[in-house]
């Protein structure tokens, strides 16, 4: 599954996916926290056969709903409990970190601190996943963290206090 996003200017971001059952669907981000969701003919897919507007706040709520932390689907009770000290956190590297244009390996970040650096998000939101020992690290760039909470307070830590 692809998701492409694109820039709406004075409006917000657009989000499309077409799902393995070949739904088209795309997702419309207003600046000012309204949702507009939309589902597309999959004989035409040009054309829209249903929109939802959501505000902010009911985004959310469905979002958690969607994501299973309201439900959760017996078939993944299993594979949750085996990941269930494991989570996933997004760190944005403050500008002049002495971490930026290093690489991965350099920064020894899972002998340090138990975590795995599973994706970074750079500058225009390019996303480089499951980055290998030799990705060079870029400036203000976002990572992404996946650990038990205490190695996760550990990388915190080494990245908040910038040493090494």
């Amino acid at each position: 599954m692809q998701i492409r996003e694109s820039e709406l200017p004075s409006i917000g971001k657009k989000f499309q996916m077409t799902t393995e059952a070949g739904d088209k669907l795309v997702l419309v981000v207003h600046d000012d926290g309204r949702r507009e969701m939309y589902h597309y003919d999959r004989e035409d897919p040009d054309d829209s056969i249903s929109m939802v507007e959501l505000t902010d706040e009911e985004a959310k709520q469905f979002a958690f709903i969607l994501g299973g932390l309201v439900y959760k689907p017996r078939s993944l009770e299993t594979i949750e409990m085996a990941l269930d000290e494991l989570v996933i956190e997004w760190y944005r590297l403050e500008p002049g970190s002495p971490y930026a244009g290093r690489t991965i390996g350099e920064l020894d970040i899972r002998r340090r601190t138990g975590t795995t650096v599973i994706a970074v998000v750079g500058r225009g939101q390019v996303r480089q996943i499951n980055p290998g020992p030799d990705f060079v690290v870029p400036e203000e760039a976002t990572l992404v963290v996946m650990g038990e909470r205490r190695h996760l307070k550990e990388f915190k830590k080494m990245i908040k206090n910038g040493s090494d």
